[in-house]
C-alpha cells in the first residue's frame, strides 16, 4: 500500500506548496517564534494569500473546496516542519476552531467571518477545555443564561490554542442545568474585547512554545442572542462531530513530526563517529531505526485510508479514534529513540531533537487522550 492510491495530482501539488513556504517563510525565522511565545500575524496572513487557510472550504468565502485528503496533507507536512508549535497555531485556526463556525454558523454569522478568516485577517480560538474537564466535555461548568436578546456567560476555559491573540472564539457553555448532560451545551461566538471577558494569563508550556495557549475568563460576559452558534442545547454533539476531523488531524500531524524525527536520526546517525566508526554501523541502531520506519509508513497510510474514507462520507469514528490512539503513542516513541540515538546532543536545547521530543509529547494527551481514544475503540469492538 502506497500513499498515491489515496490521494490525487491536486494533494500532492498542494504538499508541494506547503513544504515550499515552510522550508523559505518557517525554518529562517521560527526559532523567534519559540522564543516570542506566538506566530506573527503577518504570516498567516501570507498563508490565507496562498489558499493555505481555507483548504476545505467553499469558494464562495475564499476557500479552495478540497476534502479530508488535503486537510491530512496540510497537518502532515506542517508537522514535518519541526515546529509542532507554529502547526498547531495554523491547524487549530483551520480545522478545529473555524469548523464550529462554518458546520452551525448561519449564513450571515459565515458572510460576516468566513473570508477574514479564510485570508488570515481574523484568528480563531475553539474554547471546550476547562481546569476541571478535558476529554470529558458534559463536565464542563461554563454557564449561560438568557436575558432578552442576550445570553450572560460565566466561568473559565484553560489550555485555549490561540487563546491569547485569536480574534474571535467559539465558546462552549451550558445553557440547560436542569437536562441531560449531553442535551445542555450550546456554543457561542464571542468576538475579543466582549465586556466581561478577558484572557486570563498566558500559559508557560513544557512544548509547542510558539503557541499562544491561554486560561480566558467570562465574568458577566453579555453575547448576543444572534452569536449562539447552531441550535441551544446542541453544542455537545457539534463538538463531538468536530472531534473526527480534529483527531484526523493531528494523527496526519503526529506522523509528520515522526518522519521529520526520523529523517534527523538517520542523517545524525549516518555522520556521527563512535569507537571508530558511524553510528549506523551499529546493527541495534540500524534495526531499530528500522522498525520505527516501518512502523510511521503504516500508521502514514491509515492516516490517509481513514480521510479518504471520510472524504467518501462513511462513518469512521472507530478509525479517528484508533489513529489518534496509535499515532500519539508512536510519535513519542519514535522521539525517545531518536534523542537516544542523538546522545548528549539530543539533551541540549540547540539540538532540533530536543525541541521536537518536548512538542510530541502532547500527541498522546490534547485531542483526546490515548486513554479516552482506546475506550471509544472498545465500545466498538
Amino acid at each position: 500500500m502506497t500513499r498515491h492510491l489515496f490521494l490525487e495530482p491536486e494533494h500532492e501539488l498542494l504538499r508541494d506548496q506547503i513544504r515550499r513556504f515552510v522550508a523559505e517563510r518557517v525554518h529562517p525565522e521560527a526559532d523567534r517564534w519559540e522564543e516570542e511565545g506566538a506566530v506573527p500575524r503577518k504570516i498567516l496572513r501570507e498563508m490565507g494569500d496562498l489558499g493555505f487557510l481555507g483548504i476545505r472550504y467553499p469558494e464562495e468565502y475564499g476557500g479552495s473546496a478540497m476534502d479530508t485528503r488535503a486537510t491530512a496533507v496540510l497537518a502532515e507536512e506542517l508537522g514535518r516542519s519541526t515546529y509542532s508549535g507554529f502547526a498547531i497555531t495554523v491547524l487549530v485556526h483551520t480545522d478545529m476552531a473555524s469548523v464550529h463556525l462554518y458546520n452551525a454558523g448561519t449564513p450571515e454569522q459565515r458572510a460576516a467571518w468566513m473570508p477574514d478568516i479564510i485570508a488570515g485577517r481574523k484568528i480563531v480560538a475553539v474554547a471546550v477545555t476547562e481546569p476541571d474537564a478535558g476529554s470529558d466535555v458534559k463536565g464542563i461548568r461554563t454557564s449561560a443564561r438568557r436575558e432578552g436578546d442576550s445570553y450572560v456567560l460565566n466561568g473559565s476555559k484553560m489550555f485555549i490554542t490561540n487563546g491569547v491573540h485569536a480574534d474571535l472564539y467559539c465558546v462552549a457553555a451550558k445553557t440547560d442545568s436542569g437536562g441531560a448532560a449531553s442535551q445542555s451545551v450550546t456554543m457561542f461566538l464571542v468576538e475579543k474585547g466582549a465586556p466581561g471577558f478577558t484572557v486570563s494569563r498566558a500559559l508557560d508550556k513544557h512544548g509547542w512554545r510558539s503557541s499562544d495557549t491561554a486560561e480566558l475568563s467570562f465574568s458577566e460576559c453579555r453575547v448576543p442572542a444572534v452569536n449562539v452558534l447552531g441550535q441551544e442545547g446542541r453544542g455537545f454533539y457539534s463538538i463531538m462531530k468536530n472531534f473526527q476531523n480534529e483527531r484526523i488531524v493531528l494523527g496526519a500531524m503526529a506522523m509528520g513530526e515522526a518522519q521529520a524525527a526520523l529523517d534527523l536520526t538517520l542523517d545524525y546517525v549516518k555522520t556521527r563517529q563512535a569507537f571508530g566508526a558511524p553510528l549506523w554501523s551499529k546493527q541495534a541502531i540500524r534495526q531499530r531505526l528500522s522498525m520505527l520506519s516501518a512502523r510511521v509508513a503504516a500508521a502514514r497510510q491509515f492516516v490517509y485510508a481513514t480521510a479518504a474514507r471520510d472524504a467518501a462520507g462513511e462513518e469512521v469514528v472507530r478509525e479517528v479514534s484508533m489513529l489518534k490512539a496509535l499515532c500519539g503513542e508512536l510519535v513519542n516513541e519514535v522521539m525517545y529513540d531518536c534523542v537516544q540515538f542523538h546522545g548528549g546532543m539530543g539533551y541540549m536545547r540547540e539540538s532540533t531533537i530536543e525541541r521536537m521530543a518536548r512538542d510530541a509529547r502532547v500527541q498522546s494527551i490534547g485531542g483526546g487522550a490515548t486513554e479516552v481514544m482506546l475506550e471509544e475503540v472498545a465500545k466498538r469492538l
